[in-house]
């Protein structure tokens, strides 16, 4: 009874702060620490997760749906600007903030101060999306914080995982760590795409024999995830790199365009809720543990001046964003500089661009959500030395970035510009006209069978017209008033029919396009989007 009601009172929690944030200029996640915080002061028990229930319910929805709807083509666009954040960056920060953390506080083992480094590593693009509402980040910019969130959530992660196992045995090989990751990013990747595709030939099986429930369809999409972590952490390989994976095929799978309108609007609103519980369970529940894991990390560490601890944080803050602001420089110079095309290469505002991609950097829910893995004990069962002062740090350096992120990054994402990217507008008129052909074809094709099977041609043209409305912008012709109820009726069935399989011509078209490389993700649930929502109406 007392977990329902801790849940009870997170999702409650949610919801108030989404109200106070729409009346509040002040960034969703911070209110939702607030909230956290005066949660733990109240008479509600205080909540103490296990760190793996915690891993485990928390990050594979997350990341899954990160994978699953960050758009490809920009991924891929500036993959080397995505991978030299997500891997060279993770990798100096573990090194780099891993070895100051441990020469500002000696008392604290190497290898914990690695864990910590790792966990403050992947970045949260939630938060930095909240913080930058008053002035929106640029877009090509967004992609490439996505995309680096996206990938270095599971290196961080791993990361996080050798420092752990480091502590754990007071050992480190790293012939033995190389061949471990090697492992654990090849085997979660590959049963992680594995679970998609093997969940969803399942759901593709029962939809042919039994046809398709949304329902259904919706719970196997929301169990996918968990059912990619459980089988890649049962032979002890990368659980997070399976769900990234598994979000990724995902994107594969949707692409072919099985799935019926009505399921994919349904789905994408239970996925939406989803993901706001989820990352707003998890900044609530960091301003709930805020207070508890201060007295005890102050206790631990034996500070007798809450001055100290604000000098550690500030610390490894301002050390996270020299290194990011010098990694990030160096990337921008070497990527963007290198291009041959004049008017794409970084000029005056390259300071401007590159001070803004670092404090875009901000740490969030996988920040915590990592921290709060580390184990309570070791295997001899003493207490694993350092957590809470680790835990108490990762939520200064959380709240840092975020205020930092607040007072500084929008005046700074005024006016910025990024290299040009190519223009939509004529792909998505392109799009728009391929599918509209295919539309157009399908209702004639229909019309004609429709009037051959009926014997009456006019009412095919009466209701063909109409059903062309969405296509020509044709006047729907209107009744004679001669009463014919029964005519009317036809009339209305047929251009239903010739409006459904019209949508239906229109959506493969886009797909078509999309498997081809002709339009984005974004682009494409855009347009799906529109289409199944005409479908919807017509169904309803």
């Amino acid at each position: 009874m007392e977990t329902v009601t801790i849940v009870l009172a997170l999702l409650l929690a949610v919801l108030v702060s989404g109200a106070i944030g729409r009346l509040v200029p002040a960034p969703l996640p911070l209110i939702q620490i607030a909230i956290g915080v005066l949660l733990q002061l109240g008479p509600l028990p205080s909540t103490a997760l296990d760190p793996e229930i915690f891993f485990l319910v928390f990050l594979p929805p997350l990341l899954f749906l990160d994978g699953w709807r960050i758009p490809k083509r920009d991924l891929f666009r500036d993959g080397y600007t995505v991978l030299a954040l997500a891997l060279g960056l993770v990798a100096l920060t573990v090194l780099g903030i891993g070895l100051l953390i441990h020469a500002m506080i000696p008392g604290m083992p190497l290898a914990v101060a690695f864990a910590l480094a790792a966990v403050l590593s992947p970045t949260d693009p939630i938060a930095v999306s909240s913080v930058a509402a008053g002035s929106p980040v640029p877009r090509r910019l967004m992609h490439i914080l996505e995309g680096e969130a996206l990938l270095n959530d599971a290196t961080g992660l791993v990361c996080l995982r050798f420092a752990i196992a480091a502590a754990m045995t007071g050992t480190f090989s790293p012939l033995e760590a190389g061949t471990t990751f090697v492992w654990l990013a090849l085997g979660g990747l590959a049963i992680g795409a594995a679970t998609t595709f093997v969940l969803t030939g399942v759901q593709e099986l029962l939809r042919r024999r039994t046809g398709e429930d949304p329902g259904q369809q919706i719970l196997f999409s929301l169990l996918t995830p968990f059912g990619a972590y459980l089988a890649a952490e049962h032979v002890h390989a990368s659980g997070i790199l399976a769900a990234v994976a598994a979000g990724i095929a995902m994107t594969y799978v949707e692409i072919q365009g099985r799935s019926l309108g009505s399921t994919r609007v349904r789905r994408t609103a239970v996925w939406d809720t989803v993901a706001l519980s989820a990352n707003g369970a998890i900044f609530v529940l960091l301003g709930e543990q805020l207070p508890d894991v201060f007295r005890h990390a102050v206790a631990e560490a034996d500070v007798h001046s809450a001055g100290l601890l604000v000098v550690w944080i500030l610390g490894i803050t301002a050390g996270l964003m020299a290194l990011r602001f010098a990694w990030v420089w160096v990337s921008l110079r070497f990527v963007l500089g290198r291009s041959r095309v004049p008017a794409e290469r970084p000029a005056g505002t390259t300071l401007r661009l590159v001070a803004a991609t670092t404090l875009a950097g901000v740490k969030g829910a996988i920040t915590l959500a990592g921290i709060m893995t580390v184990p309570l004990v070791l295997a001899d069962g003493s207490p694993f030395p350092g957590r809470q002062l680790a835990i108490l740090l990762a939520m200064g350096v959380i709240l840092t970035s975020l205020l930092l992120a607040t007072t500084v990054l929008p005046p700074l994402l005024r006016g910025l510009r990024l290299p040009p990217e190519p223009s939509r507008d004529a792909e998505e008129d392109s799009a728009r006209a391929a599918a509209r052909d295919e539309a157009v074809k399908a209702i004639e094709a229909l019309q004609h069978r429709i009037a051959e099977e009926q014997g009456d041609a006019s009412v095919a043209v009466e209701a063909g017209s109409r059903a062309m409305d969405r296509y020509e912008g044709l006047e729907a012709p209107t009744s004679d008033g001669g009463g014919a109820q029964a005519r009317a009726r036809q009339i209305a069935d047929v251009e239903r029919r010739l409006r459904l399989t019209g949508i239906e011509a229109e959506r493969a078209a886009l797909y078509r396009l999309r498997r081809a490389g002709g339009i984005d993700d974004v682009l494409l649930r855009r347009l799906v989007r529109e289409v199944d929502l005409v479908e919807a109406r017509l169904n309803a």
